[in-house]
């Protein structure tokens, strides 16, 4: 006896999974792609403002000895020349409000 027809078992839900699975396994490989090219963007920017924090930090080293050294010059003489010249201190006073309190002694 020969078979007059061949069922087919329908392998859709299967083919659905298998999809599915690559299809999750490409978004993954993307985002991984995506990470990895933003770590090393993140790096090579980090490694580039270090170079520019260190030219920085020399310049302000720089400055700061030029102030010390200017700073070291810096006498009357050199104001008075300048058109400084000193001043007198005053200040601001103002009277009491009201009664001034008088504490006597008891005499108990």
């Amino acid at each position: 006896m020969y078979v007059k027809s061949v069922s087919v078992i329908n392998n859709n839900l299967e083919r659905l999974i298998l999809n599915i699975i690559f299809l999750s396994f490409g978004i993954l490989a993307l985002l991984y792609v995506l990470f990895l090219g933003n770590m090393v963007r993140n790096i090579v920017e980090r490694r580039s403002l270090e170079a520019n924090m260190h030219t920085l930090s020399r310049e302000v080293r720089d400055l700061e000895l030029t102030y010390l050294s200017m700073s070291n010059n810096v006498d009357l003489a050199l104001s008075y020349s300048m058109g400084f010249k000193e001043t007198r201190p005053t200040f601001a006073t103002r009277k009491a409000f009201g009664y001034s309190v008088k504490i006597t002694q008891n005499d108990l």
